[in-house]
């Protein structure tokens, strides 16, 4: 039997609970920064949509498949973008991350044609790759599994917060339309791109690597996180493959890249045509008003990601919460694409709020199932492969709309996806503490 001083801290445990208090409130407000600039320099080419066809003649079926093309690149170097994070520390990559993406986002400004805005997207896919999933592990340096699941609602809050700030951010910054020679969407992408090389140098100078390396804990803090983040690996890695190979035929990891595929479809199939839908119901350009009406469903969405996982976690119900996300998100959609003004916003408003929701407790299924070198791989792997749904909103939309002549018929193949996806979330563990490793 282990010594008492050896036993991991209970939950309720003082010094747990205030190194881990600790930690969200030194951490969280920078990757939350980090993922907002994040998530803003790859979906604000929504709001350059209209823009870049009446500029440059991209059309829908281009525009679709560039948008969408940026998480093939994204896909190809995500899992040796982690498998690098995880041997050389979070603070160097991050930031080589940060900065190289910021760069590639800026040079977006250059886009002349079909090809070039194609090439950039990839390029903006491999630039930013291993960045979320860096983070996903990053957290499991620092936060027990039972905290997990608040500290990914705070996280995933950056999703949301990005498109309330960053669309009014981005609509104002059309405004800037002929200074210097420059068209509006120039500006925005040169501006929106430069904030990330900003905060990638930052990144250097703020983002510590892990406990060992922090001032502001104290060696009993250090010493409590370390035994109770040791004791979860060690039971992750008793029940684990110890090979990446085998890792590749685990089930539980197939279902997991299936239902966040799924999953991404919904997420992107709002993101890249909310501002768009937005301007059909005010029938007016994509400008500050539309923009600033496009925030709307966002701020929604803060909302959800702040209250919902917290209320999940005191229910420990982690599978009715991803179950009741995913329903809602469908049938939003669907009301969405309702001619009224008032249902179509309030079906945005719903469909925003669950797509990012759902995310936020999708993770901590993962979370808990991977260990060490294993998590790095199964996360990333997850996440690459799974944002290839990414790829297939923009495409499923444009072609259901050609093929059916509708707008409404986009919307109800993204929804589509969210069925599918309950059938696979079925089978998830119905609490959170019977979720077990991957086998």
């Amino acid at each position: 039997m282990q010594k008492a001083d050896q036993r991991p801290p209970a939950e309720d445990d003082p010094v747990r609970v205030r190194a881990t208090e600790k930690a969200a409130k030194h951490l969280l407000p920078f990757l939350i920064l980090m993922y907002m600039i994040a998530f803003l320099d790859r979906s604000n080419v929504g709001l350059a949509k209209q823009a870049l066809h009446a500029d440059l003649g991209i059309s829908d079926a281009v525009f679709a498949f560039g948008a969408g093309v940026f998480f093939v690149g994204y896909a190809l170097f995500e899992v040796p973008s982690n498998l690098i994070l995880y041997r050389v520390g979070a603070r160097r990559w991050m930031a080589r991350i940060m900065v190289t993406w910021g760069l590639v986002s800026a040079a977006t400004m250059f886009v002349r044609g079909d090809h070039s805005f194609i090439a950039l997207r990839c390029l903006l896919g491999l630039a930013e790759a291993g960045f979320f999933p860096g983070v996903m592990l990053y957290l499991t340096f620092w936060f027990p599994q039972k905290e997990r699941m608040r500290v990914l609602g705070l996280y995933y809050f950056g999703y949301p917060l990005a498109m309330t700030l960053g669309s009014p951010l981005s609509g104002a910054l059309f405004a800037l339309d002929g200074v210097m020679g420059l068209r509006g969407w120039q500006w925005m992408f040169l501006i929106e791109g430069g904030l990330a090389v900003i905060v990638g140098i930052m990144t250097l100078f703020v983002l510590p690597n892990g406990p060992a390396d922090v001032t502001w804990l104290d060696d009993e803090e250090k010493a409590t996180l370390s035994r109770v983040l040791s004791a979860e690996e060690k039971t992750k890695t008793a029940h684990g493959h110890g090979d990446i190979w085998k890792l590749l035929r685990s089930p539980k990891l197939l279902q997991f890249l299936a239902l966040y595929a799924l999953m991404q479809v919904g997420s992107y199939g709002v993101v890249f045509y909310l501002p768009e839908q937005v301007s059909g119901i005010l029938h007016q350009k994509i400008g500050f008003w539309v923009s600033t009406v496009s925030a709307v469903p966002w701020a929604c969405a803060v909302i959800s990601t702040i209250l919902v996982p917290r209320l999940v976690q005191k229910l420990n119900a982690p599978r009715a919460g991803l179950i009741v996300c995913l329903v809602t998100s469908a049938v939003a959609l669907v009301v969405s694409g309702s001619g009224m003004a008032a249902p179509a916003l309030l079906g945005l408003c719903l469909a925003a709020a669950s797509v990012v929701t759902v995310q936020a407790i999708f993770w901590n299924f993962p979370l808990a199932a991977f260990s060490g070198l294993e998590a790095a791989g199964a996360i990333a792997l997850i996440n690459s492969v799974g944002n290839l749904g990414g790829f297939a909103a923009p495409n499923i939309r444009s072609l259901a709309d050609h093929l059916w002549r509708t707008p409404s018929a986009g919307l109800y193949a993204v929804a589509a996806a969210g069925v599918l996806a309950l059938s696979l979330a079925a089978f998830l563990p119905r609490r959170g503490q019977a979720t077990q490793p991957a086998v």
